[in-house]
C-alpha cells in the first residue's frame, strides 16, 4: 500500500502539530539502491501508485538488463518505514559514450513515483549516487508533479486515449480520415489477429527492420524483441497485432499492459502495401480489444516535436495531448542542462541507403552504447 503523505505545515496549525511536522521532516531519509528484477515487493509498490505505467514494472527493467547488460540502480527512498519515492534507473556504462544513470533507457517516459509530499532530499540522493558511481549525468524521463523544479533538457508530445466510453463512442471520436482508413482496410479483406506467439514477434520484427530503414535508423537487435516476448508477451503483459493480406504481413504493432493501462510501443508496416491502410486497422483492433477487456487507457508513447505527421496520426484517434519532459543533471556543471533531440540528421540519410542486413548488424553493435 502507498505510504501516507507527511502532514503539511499550515499557518492555522497549532504549535504542537507544527512541532510534530518539523520533527518528521528532520527524520533521515533512507536511501536503498535496489534491483526491481530481484525485489519481490517492487511491482506491488509500483501498482499501488496512481501514476504507475508498464515502464515502471520489473519486467521492463528485466528486458533492458538481459538485452544490454546494464546494471540496475533503482532507488527506493523511505522514511519511518514508509516508501517516499521509487526512482527506476539503469546505469549505462560504455567505453564509447561514458557512464550515466538513465530512468530508463529506450523508454518513452518513466516518472519518479512520489508517495506523499515531495522531499527535495530525493534529488540530493540522486546527485550523491551520481557522484559515487562516476556518472557524467543522470536523466529522469518524465516528472508529472514538476517536483524537480528544473529546466527540461528535452520535450516531446505524449498522447493518451481514454477507453472507458466503449467501442462505439471511441469509433465515433476518431477523425473522419481515420474512420475512412479503417473501412478501406476492411474492404480489402485484411486478416487481423492479436497474438502472443513467438512467430508473431518474428513477423513483426521483419516489418520493423524495413520500417526503421525507411526512417533512416538502425533497428534494435532481435535479442531485444526475443526478450520482450519471453519476459512480457509470453507472460500475458502484452501482445502483438498483425494484419495480413493472404499470407503476406502488411502491418504490425506491439502493445504492453499493466493493471488497466496499456501502451502502444512499436509499430511497423510494409511500404509496398501502404494503400491498404493496415496500420489503421491494426490500431483499431487493439483499441477495440483493450476497451472490451475493461482497460481504461491507451498511451501512444512519445512523439518528437519535429515529427508533425506522427503527431497528427495520434491526435486523429481522439487522444489527448500532453507534454513529456526529460530532465538531465550534469555532474560536472553541477546543474540541470538543456540538450537537443537527435532524431534527425545526416545519419538518417546513411541508414536509409544501407542493406537491411548491415543495418541490423550496426544496430546490434550500437544500441548497447545508447540510451
Amino acid at each position: 500500500m502507498p505510504s501516507q503523505a507527511l502532514p503539511r505545515i499550515s499557518r492555522r496549525s497549532d504549535p504542537q502539530t507544527t512541532r510534530v511536522d518539523r520533527r518528521l521532516s528532520l527524520r533521515p531519509l533512507e536511501v536503498n539502491v535496489v534491483d526491481p528484477t530481484a525485489d519481490a515487493d517492487w511491482d506491488r509498490l509500483v501498482a499501488s501508485h496512481p501514476d504507475f505505467t508498464f515502464f515502471h514494472s520489473a519486467a521492463w527493467t528485466r528486458v533492458l538488463r538481459k538485452t544490454y547488460g546494464h546494471k540496475s540502480v533503482s532507488l527506493n527512498l523511505s522514511q519511518l518505514g514508509e516508501t517516499k519515492a521509487l526512482v527506476p534507473l539503469l546505469e549505462v556504462a560504455s567505453p564509447l559514450t561514458g557512464r550515466r544513470g538513465i530512468g530508463l533507457p529506450f523508454t518513452d517516459f518513466c516518472d519518479p513515483l512520489f508517495f506523499g509530499e515531495y522531499d527535495p532530499r530525493i534529488v540530493e540522493s540522486l546527485r550523491a549516487l551520481a557522484r559515487q558511481r562516476g556518472w557524467k549525468y543522470f536523466e529522469i524521463r518524465g516528472d508529472k508533479t514538476s517536483a524537480l523544479s528544473a529546466r527540461p533538457s528535452l520535450a516531446f508530445y505524449g498522447h493518451a486515449l481514454d477507453l472507458r466510453s466503449g467501442t462505439k463512442a471511441l469509433f465515433e471520436g476518431f477523425s473522419s480520415s481515420v474512420r475512412r482508413a479503417i473501412r478501406k482496410a476492411e474492404s480489402h479483406g485484411l486478416d487481423v489477429q492479436l497474438s502472443e506467439s513467438e512467430e508473431a514477434m518474428r513477423e513483426f520484427y521483419r516489418l520493423h527492420v524495413q520500417t526503421r530503414r525507411r526512417h533512416g535508423l538502425p533497428p534494435q537487435p532481435m535479442a531485444f524483441f526475443r526478450n520482450i516476448h519471453s519476459e512480457i508477451i509470453k507472460r500475458g503483459s502484452g501482445f502483438v497485432v498483425l494484419a495480413h493480406r493472404g499470407p503476406t504481413p502488411v502491418a504490425a504493432a506491439v502493445f504492453f499492459q499493466m493493471g488497466r493501462k496499456a501502451i502502444y510501443k512499436f509499430g511497423a508496416s510494409d511500404e509496398k502495401h501502404q494503400e491498404l491502410r493496415g496500420n489503421n486497422l491494426v490500431m483499431w483492433h487493439a483499441i477495440r480489444s483493450l476497451a472490451e477487456r475493461g482497460f481504461e487507457s491507451l498511451h501512444f508513447g512519445r512523439t518528437s516535436r519535429e515529427n508533425e505527421g506522427l503527431r497528427r496520426f495520434k491526435l486523429a484517434w481522439g487522444a489527448v495531448e500532453e507534454p513529456i519532459e526529460y530532465f538531465r543533471f550534469d555532474t560536472r556543471a553541477n546543474d540541470w542542462i538543456v540538450t537537443r533531440d537527435n532524431v534527425s540528421g545526416f545519419h538518417n540519410s546513411l541508414f536509409s541507403r544501407l542493406p537491411l542486413a548491415l543495418n541490423r548488424l550496426i544496430g546490434a553493435v550500437l544500441y548497447p552504447h545508447l540510451d
